[in-house]
């Protein structure tokens, strides 16, 4: 019995770690696309194809949306909605054809 509980009580505290770590798949969509559009404006102006004063705005975009995401997930313990995830996206299309755009 109390080696059964005791398997019990570790497999419970190993899910919930591995919850608390891994971050919700739509903000974690939401992340990787910051990531790619960062990479990408940082590609640009390296290249010479962007300046460095158009490379800070955009990267400033980012930032706000980053900081954005967080505060919705903040509001929902950890999860943003379909709708904000929408809505960042949204945010970050407008962004990213800045970027192509340039």
């Amino acid at each position: 019995m109390k080696i059964s509980i005791a398997v019990v009580a570790l497999l419970l505290g190993a899910s919930v770690a591995a919850s608390a770590q891994a971050p919700h798949s739509r903000r974690g969509e939401v992340n990787h696309r910051l990531s790619n559009q960062n990479r990408r404006i940082d590609h640009k102006e390296a290249s010479g194809q962007m300046s460095l004063a158009e490379a800070a705005r955009l990267h400033h975009n980012d930032r706000h949306i980053r900081r954005e995401e967080r505060n919705m997930a903040h509001h929902d313990h950890g999860h943003i909605t379909k709708a904000e995830q929408n809505k960042l996206n949204r945010q970050e299309n407008r962004n990213s054809n800045q970027i192509t755009h340039h």
